[in-house]
């Protein structure tokens, strides 16, 4: 079962560019930009990875950023996820990126997005690993910041597919944001949002990003299962879900693996995705080990997680159907 996981064609959809900031990139870069890390060393920083729910990992994921200061930084985190992606069989990627968490320490907007997409491109060429990029905004932080870094990305729209939010959800609700979405899709761009595992009001949240702002996909999603009008809706609307099976064991001490069968029962359309791997220690094979190891899935049901996720990527019909093609000839 591992060699057919690992062997699989795959897509992921909900991976934080600055979550694949592995430690021992986050210590080279810091030596090279005269930044004091306090840690000694890769592995005492990943001994401090001790995640028990959202706020938590945030910390720690924020601190990681101030690694990141020049062009040839972005081009280097982008660069060694997409290596390693290509290397675990994921032959399309749309990634997020968090340009408020740079822009806010001083570094230009045009220096995150020029890194990442000048590695974007030499992946598809070197690696033959193809990726778009969505551009997420921090829901903690006020949709005035999120409208002026989406004026700030107007003149790279054709390196976005589209905007997404994410961070700490607590009293900040998908509708803060309706007036940068509608722009943005009134723009020509993907919506997405996340609706993070046992949230307050979380039901609340999924209706909104449904029936308010209108989105493509939903981020997580998990706990629409609480509601059947909710599971209707999505099914109703094709709405795929960027389901985190590793990343959710952190908040509620399982893969869910029984939430995702469950899902699949529905004929909703969940997706398996890594989220933040380099702090989560596991990449989309690993999560997919796991996730099948966890929850008994047949290789017929792991083939419909990833076929999922290639029908609800923001790609065009027939490169869907080509990439469908191939997961369907993979045995």
């Amino acid at each position: 079962m591992q060699a057919f996981i690992e062997g699989m064609p795959k897509a992921e959809l909900h991976v934080h560019i600055e979550g694949t900031l592995e430690p021992e990139l986050s210590f080279a870069l810091a030596e090279k930009n005269g930044i004091e890390l306090p840690f000694d060393s890769p592995e005492a920083l990943i001994a401090a990875y001790d995640f028990h729910d959202l706020p938590s990992f945030l910390t720690i994921y924020y601190a990681g950023m101030s690694v990141l200061i020049d062009e040839s930084d972005f081009y280097k985190l982008t660069w060694d996820y997409l290596e390693k992606a290509a290397s675990q069989n994921v032959v399309y990627t749309e990634i997020f990126f968090d340009p408020q968490g740079h822009t806010s320490r001083g570094v230009a907007f045009e220096t995150v997005i020029t890194g990442i997409r000048k590695a974007q491109v030499d992946a598809e060429q070197k690696l033959g690993i193809r990726s778009q990029l969505i551009m997420c905004f921090l829901r903690d932080m006020s949709a005035e910041s999120a409208m002026e870094h989406l004026q700030m990305a107007k003149p790279y729209l054709g390196w976005l597919v589209g905007v997404g939010l994410d961070s700490d959800e607590y009293n900040n609700p998908p509708v803060k944001f309706k007036d940068v979405f509608a722009l943005a899709k009134q723009w020509g761009l993907k919506l997405t949002m996340h609706c993070d595992v046992n949230q307050k009001n979380t039901l609340d949240h999924i209706r909104q990003v449904i029936e308010v702002i209108g989105v493509d996909r939903i981020d997580h999603g998990v706990n629409s299962l609480e509601s059947d009008e909710l599971c209707e809706l999505i099914v109703e609307k094709q709405l795929g879900l960027t389901v985190c099976p590793v990343s959710n064991r952190f908040v509620v001490q399982s893969l869910t693996a029984n939430e995702i069968r469950t899902m699949l029962d529905k004929g909703m359309l969940a997706t398996i995705n890594s989220d933040d791997p380099a702090y989560f220690r596991a990449y989309m094979n690993e999560n997919l080990i796991e996730l099948q190891q966890e929850g008994d899935f047949s290789q017929s049901e792991l083939k419909t997680l990833m076929a999922n996720a290639f029908k609800v990527t923001w790609l065009p019909e027939e490169d869907k159907a080509a990439y469908l093609a191939k997961l369907d000839a993979y045995q």
